[in-house]
């Protein structure tokens, strides 16, 4: 059985400096999502020529707009780079200059030319989950991601900050603090019955 091998993190692009190389749809699809989840995220773009709805976004952020072709130049100082024209040749021309200086890169719709995927992402509050396919089925993440929206409870957030407000009267050493932390939280993940099963047993 296939396995996804990749390792989650979570970056804070805004102390990082990250290079979107196309001004099209994509290129304006991938801006949006970066923006939702870090809206302080420093992006420069380069294309010849950019969507009007990419420049009003741009201008709401720290978002530099660079009319030009690609040129490795671009990429001195970048931490992260995506590549979304409509030229394959381009891309994989990003790609390769990103290798070989040991920058993360992510071709668009291009999984063997990835270094990392875009997944799904959740937010509520200081609560964010991310989900992966491992680039086999982005739909899949949309939908995982549609029903993390609906399953997480939007006050997550309150409970989150009430833990770290309960969090520093604990007494002890981590070993004790982690215990007594699983205890107060261990009805968050109790197995319920699924309504099928509750109905049967109300039936009985």
């Amino acid at each position: 059985m296939e396995r996804n091998e990749l390792y989650p993190v979570f970056l804070k692009v805004a102390n990082l400096n990250i290079l979107i190389v196309g001004g099209g749809n994509v290129g304006l699809e991938k801006l949006t999502f970066l923006l939702k989840s870090s809206p302080n995220a420093k992006v420069q773009m380069v294309a010849p020529e950019f969507l009007a709805n990419t420049l009003e976004l741009a201008g709401k952020h720290q978002v530099e707009i660079v009319r030009d072709s690609y040129d490795k130049k671009f990429l001195k100082g970048k931490h992260i780079v995506v590549a979304c024209t409509d030229k394959v040749e381009i891309n994989k021309e990003v790609y390769r200059d990103c290798r070989e200086r040991s920058i993360l890169v992510n071709v668009a719709d291009n999984p063997p030319f990835c270094d990392f995927y875009m997944g799904g992402i959740v937010t509520k509050g200081n609560v964010k989950v991310a989900i992966s396919t491992n680039g086999k089925s982005p739909t899949t993440a949309k939908r995982l991601r549609q029903f993390f929206e609906d399953v997480l409870p939007e006050d997550i957030d309150d409970l989150v900050k009430n833990l770290n407000e309960y969090r520093k009267t604990l007494k002890g050493d981590f070993e004790e603090k982690v215990e007594a932390l699983n205890e107060f939280t261990k009805g968050l993940v109790e197995k319920k019955p699924s309504k099928k099963k509750q109905n049967q047993k109300d039936e009985d």
